[in-house]
């Protein structure tokens, strides 16, 4: 069992920046691959991004690249999702999700996931 439990969200101005983290129970964090999801208001839950437990290789959503840098620490079971230059269609609630035996790429279009935090929000203003 992965227990995820996200932080760092919050109010901020347009062309801000937050960093969120989601720390993980269990001894085996180091062989997840672990993403970040967003579901904004009246939409569906859309993938933001992803990271390889093998090389800790990324893989982005367009509409973040360049902008959300996503980074995991092991020895603190944690993943980190940095954002910088936000807009206000980044406003929502971020989630962290963890998979084995996949990769970053594949959590991207996966239509189910191992484990889920119980997001954090994040609002974005003009």
């Amino acid at each position: 069992q992965v227990q995820l439990v996200e932080s760092g969200g919050g109010l901020v101005q347009a062309g801000g920046s937050l960093r969120l983290s989601c720390a993980a129970s269990g001894r085996t964090f180091s062989y997840y691959v672990m993403g970040w999801f967003r579901q904004a208001p009246g939409k569906e839950r859309d993938f933001v991004a992803a990271i390889d437990w093998t090389d800790n290789s990324a893989y982005y959503a367009d509409s973040v690249k360049g902008r959300f840098t996503i980074s995991r620490d092991n020895a603190k079971n944690t993943v980190y999702l940095q954002m910088n230059s936000l807009k206000p269609e980044d406003t929502a609630v971020y989630y962290c999700a963890a998979d084995r035996f996949t990769t970053a790429q594949r959590v991207a279009v996966k239509a189910t996931h191992d484990y889920w935090g119980q997001g954090t929000q994040v609002t974005v203003s003009t």
